[in-house]
């Protein structure tokens, strides 16, 4: 059996692509690493590991704590983590969810091909800038009232729905429909509220973006057929959270129970941890705050692509619904959700934490949207504005290995500050545009440094790790055309 060190931290291997930090101590469950030789020598050089042990210190954690092929050191849970307690002698973990509730990502699909895109990438680029918010602070598609931010917080799409923001399609296509029942807008802070209220639709900043893409590859033609994929086409990847509203409601339930429950934060290597009790006053109000969270976010991204939509009828001069601009999925990739999984050939019920972690439930499952229950849960793991992005499957071995998860991008190798050391934004757009012909917008040069290619991992590593795991199936590669960012 091969073995591996990173500061003190053991790892055995115990298949390919599978590492074990085994049982000790005050660990109540193992850790798991899924990883290649290179990527787990990346992972290895910050306080990745470090955090994953730490996660293994949560109350009612079962099977394993786990990191994704992307993962690298978060706040306190690692980003690519994903853990799952018991939902009644177990607790749910603010930290370990993080502070962009429901930061992820929706494809759209068009009926264009790169061909029709053409000579149209720069009109493209400054039409989606122009009219798509970004950046920090205010400003969104929609400038809400409190009864807005209210209504969004409960209803979800569904607002979107009624508001003639969406159509009936755009539910039916998105996680959970675009609504969690669970949702409680009163456990959502006044403060949080009001940092909401004029962000609904906008990217916000960071590594956030809005991407027009090409497909390039396809590899399982049965399952991109059934997601209405095919090579040449153009599609619209759009990727952010629940800006100031969620980072302030994590905010929030951190400092609370740092105050009522110090006695099990005083058990947990990291105050960052910070967990409430299952079925304690604080877990079931976070739970909630966190769903009404999650709608918002929902509501976001459904904004911005209704702005896309108008965008891309003004440029090429036709209806969306003749471009066929349809959503293709919506998934989160940070949220705690109650899901019935079989541990020990026993169902429970857990609160399965992801952060920087795709759900990848896979065909046949009864979560799975009926369009694509067939064939498998899509999963869209955004890579660099210069290496492309993929669309997966839920794989069949997720339910086994991961709880149903997978990556949720390629990961970051360096920090911000280091990569504005590292980059020069302007030299980056231009590069970008002359060797890659690909058109990057973005509020300041700064942002573009921090998102260079170079900052991230191999995002086909990522994704050659998880297809080959089972847990996430390769079915098509995008390759970027235009990009804005905040």
């Amino acid at each position: 059996m091969t073995t591996r060190e990173f500061d003190g931290i053991r790892l055995e291997r115990v298949r390919e692509f599978v590492w074990e930090l085994p049982r000790e101590g005050d660990m109540r469950v193992p850790a798991r690493v899924l990883a290649s030789e290179a990527l787990l020598d990346e992972i290895g050089e910050d306080k990745t590991l470090q955090q994953l042990r730490n996660a293994t210190h949560l109350p009612g954690i079962t099977g394993h704590a786990l990191c994704m092929p992307d993962g690298h050191q978060g706040y306190g849970f690692p980003v690519g983590g994903v853990g799952a307690t018991d939902v009644e002698t177990g607790c749910i973990s603010p930290g370990s969810v993080g502070y962009d509730i429901n930061c992820g990502v929706r494809m759209m699909k068009t009926n264009l091909t790169y061909a029709d895109v053409q000579g149209h990438e720069e009109e493209l680029v400054n039409a989606l800038f122009a009219n798509v918010p970004s950046g920090l602070g205010g400003g969104g598609v929609v400038e809400g009232d409190m009864d807005t931010v209210e209504a969004v917080l409960s209803r979800g799409v569904d607002w979107a729905l009624e508001e003639g923001w969406a159509v009936e399609d755009d539910l039916t296509h998105c996680e959970d429909g675009g609504r969690r029942p669970d949702a409680d807008p009163s456990a959502v802070s006044r403060k949080a509220k009001d940092r909401g209220k004029n962000q609904l639709g906008s990217l916000g900043s960071g590594n956030h973006f809005l991407e027009v893409q090409r497909v390039t590859e396809v590899y399982r033609d049965d399952v991109a057929d059934a997601y209405g994929l095919q090579p040449d086409q153009v599609v619209v990847l759009i990727h952010c959270g629940s800006r100031g509203l969620g980072h302030q409601t994590c905010t929030d339930y951190l400092r609370k129970i740092e105050k009522r429950h110090g006695d099990l934060l005083a058990d947990l290597p990291d105050k960052e941890l910070a967990a409430a009790p299952a079925g304690s006053e604080l877990a079931e109000q976070y739970y909630g705050a966190m769903c009404a969270c999650i709608n918002f976010a929902w509501v976001n991204r459904q904004l911005i692509m209704h702005r896309v939509r108008q965008v891309f009828e003004r440029v090429f001069d036709r209806s969306w619904e003749s471009m066929d601009m349809h959503l293709l999925y919506d998934v989160a990739h940070n949220i705690a959700k109650k899901e019935t999984h079989t541990v020990e050939g026993e169902e429970r019920e857990l609160y399965v934490h992801r952060k920087g972690a795709t759900r990848a439930f896979p065909a046949g499952h009864p979560e799975v949207p009926p369009a694509y229950r067939d064939v498998g849960q899509p999963i869209i793991i955004p890579g660099s504005m210069g290496a492309g992005s993929y669309v997966l499957r839920g794989g069949e071995a997720s339910m086994d290995l991961t709880f149903g998860s997978t990556a949720h991008g390629a990961g970051r190798l360096m920090s911000r500050t280091q990569a504005k050391q590292e980059f020069w934004g302007e030299t980056v757009r231009d590069e970008l545009r002359e060797q890659n012909a690909v058109y990057v917008k973005a509020q300041s040069g700064a942002t573009v440094a921090e998102e260079a290619p170079g900052v991230y991992k191999d995002v086909d590593e990522v994704v050659r790790v998880s297809d080959a795991l089972g847990i996430g199936d390769k079915v098509a590669r995008t390759y970027p055309v235009c990009n804005i960012k905040g």
